[in-house]
């Protein structure tokens, strides 16, 4: 890969904070403009801050390299280059519209269908959590203040991360076989990085997501020394030409694996 990840990484947190301000722009108004989108299976809703904050990202990454952009709001989701940036401009539009905060811009570098970079930017809540998987160097941005994050929990009872807007049988039946722990809710893709950072222990996902839901995330996780695997022990499978939609996955700390089962 001829780039420089940590001049590309500070690239990706302006970026995303740019696509914060619009986004916040609208969040501060009293229309959101707000439709069902029916090209994906999800019905998910999409508001103007979607696709304002997505025109900003493809702008400016257009900037800085001549990678191609799979977003999702963008007409092609099929790369033509490698590496490619994957990316999705609005994450948890369901906790956009409902006001909670918990939305993030998620912008991912990927090469050879693996997320080497990746920023979740929370503009709600001035949170970015950035990730160089191939040097191994998570960190979060708070406050303006940086520090580096490791996926170790230091709780003695186990925090498993929820969907806030998510969770049917299965997950219930696979968060009883755990045992004792404690459940944290969260939305979009600030579920992962609370295992990034070690403030939960794992995050099954027996819903429905796609590619860009999870990209840039995973790159954070892993380079917290985390993972984020399939039920059958696999890294997550990234392949825009194949397939948008992710296969159920875990995301799991570096120490002290929780044990779990998935009922049949």
């Amino acid at each position: 890969m001829a780039f420089n990840s940590t001049d590309l990484l500070e690239d990706l947190i302006r970026i995303s904070h740019l696509a914060g301000n619009v986004i916040m722009d609208v969040y501060g108004s009293d229309n959101f403009d707000v439709v069902t989108k029916h090209s994906d299976d999800f019905d998910s809703p999409l508001t103007r801050a979607d696709k304002a904050a997505h025109n900003v990202i493809v702008d400016e990454l257009a900037k800085i390299s001549e990678y191609d952009i799979v977003s999702e709001e963008g007409e092609s989701h099929i790369p033509k280059t490698d590496p490619y940036w994957l990316v999705d401009p609005l994450d948890g539009t369901k906790e956009f519209v409902k006001r909670n905060g918990e939305f993030t811009v998620n912008i991912a570098l990927m090469s050879k269908d693996r997320p080497v970079l990746g920023v979740v930017y929370a503009p709600a809540l001035d949170v970015y959590y950035c990730g160089d998987a191939a040097n191994e160097h998570a960190f979060k941005i708070e406050k303006g203040e940086r520090k580096d994050i490791r996926a170790e929990s230091s709780t003695s009872i186990p925090k498993i991360v929820v969907s806030r807007s998510h969770k049917d049988e299965r997950t219930h039946q696979l968060l009883n076989s755990i045992g004792k722990h404690e459940e944290v809710a969260m939305g979009s893709s600030l579920k992962l990085c609370l295992v990034a950072e070690g403030s939960a222990s794992l995050y099954p996902r027996l819903g429905p997501t796609s590619l860009w839901d999870t990209a840039a995330a995973d790159a954070v996780v892993t380079a917290a020394g985390g993972s984020v695997l399939t039920f059958d022990g696999q890294s997550l499978p990234y392949n825009p030409k194949k397939e948008i939609l992710n296969p159920f996955f875990v995301v799991e700390g570096i120490n002290k694996p929780v044990k779990w089962r998935l009922m049949a």
